[in-house]
Order: structure tokens, then C-alpha cells, then sequence
């Protein structure tokens, strides 16, 4: 009888629009359940919003500390949601924490220390791929932005005031009714 092995679930998104929308997170949920299913039982989940070249991440820090504290696994559903970022990972190895991710699951250290460094390389080439594309398209004589930033500048203020009128209409017809209640 080989003892449950207990996994603190770590997701990522990269946006506030991803993480009320659920895209990628679902799917990162599904499959770290489809893998607990035979492997283990989560014991804690910590779910972060933000983008993957930041590296501070607060609930990272704190899924680690759990992990640490109790003797834990991290269980991430994909290597690239941990981090494109070497000295991340490092620091990770570093703390002793045990970690898997799902679609590796039988990644050594060292592998996965190579995969990241790899998926760090691409993420540099992607940057400089844009900073080219972009710098290609200006020499064209490309403009970049609203072409019709002027005529645009009013409708956008006009669009805001009525959302702000709205909501402050909202927000005063709620103080009265309250107020009535009191």
C-alpha cells in the first residue's frame, strides 16, 4: 500500500481577462486532476494572475512555503506555466521542493532545468521577432497606434463619461435605498 502522495496545484494565467474567463485555466484544472486521479490527492490549490516574464509571484511563493513546510509536492499542469525564467526554476531546485508537472511527469531536475532554458531562449526570440516586425513596419512608413487618434480622443471621452454617470446613478440609488432601510 504506497502512501497518497499529496500535491499543493499550482496555475497560472496570464491575464485578469483569462482568469475570469477561465481560458487555460479549465484546462490546467483538468489536467492536474486527471493526473491526481491515479497519483496522489491535492491538498491546496494557488491560482496566479499575471504575466510570465514578472518574477515575483506571491502565490507561488506561498504554494512553495506549503510544500516546504509539510514535505508537499508542487504539481504544475505544464512546465511553461512554472516559467520561461532559468533562475526561477533554479531557485526552486534550490528549496528542495518537489515538483512535477504533468506534462513531464518524469522529468529529472536537469531535464527540466534544459527544457526551461530552451523555453527562455524561445521566449527572447519571439521578443526580438516582434521588435524587428515592428521596426520593418515603421520603416514602411507603418503608423503604429489609431490613425485617428483625434477624431477617436472625444468618442472614448464621451464613452467613459456616460459609463461613469451610469455607474455613479447606480451607485447613489443604492445609498438611497439603504439609507430608506436604516
Amino acid at each position: 500500500n504506497m502512501k497518497t502522495k499529496l500535491f499543493v496545484a499550482y496555475y497560472r494565467v496570464s491575464t485578469a481577462r483569462q482568469g475570469v474567463s477561465g481560458l487555460g485555466l479549465e484546462a490546467q484544472k483538468k489536467a492536474v486532476a486527471d493526473f491526481v486521479k491515479n497519483n496522489g490527492e491535492i491538498i491546496a490549490e494557488f491560482t496566479e494572475i499575471e504575466t510570465g516574464k514578472r518574477a515575483d509571484r506571491p502565490k507561488l511563493a506561498d504554494a512553495i512555503a506549503q510544500c516546504k513546510k509539510h514535505g508537499f509536492t508542487l504539481l504544475v499542469a505544464k512546465l511553461d506555466r512554472l516559467a520561461r525564467n532559468l533562475n526561477f526554476i533554479t531557485t526552486l531546485q534550490q528549496t528542495k521542493v518537489d515538483f512535477v508537472a504533468v506534462d513531464n511527469p518524469h522529468a529529472t531536475p536537469f531535464v527540466i532545468h534544459i527544457l526551461c532554458a530552451v523555453a527562455e531562449s524561445e521566449a527572447v526570440s519571439i521578443s526580438q521577432r516582434t521588435t524587428a516586425a515592428l521596426a520593418a513596419f515603421k520603416a514602411r512608413g507603418g503608423t503604429l497606434g489609431n490613425p485617428r487618434y483625434a477624431e477617436a480622443l472625444p468618442k472614448a471621452n464621451a464613452a467613459r463619461s456616460t459609463r461613469s454617470k451610469e455607474f455613479n446613478a447606480k451607485i447613489r440609488s443604492i445609498v438611497e435605498e439603504i439609507k430608506t432601510k436604516a
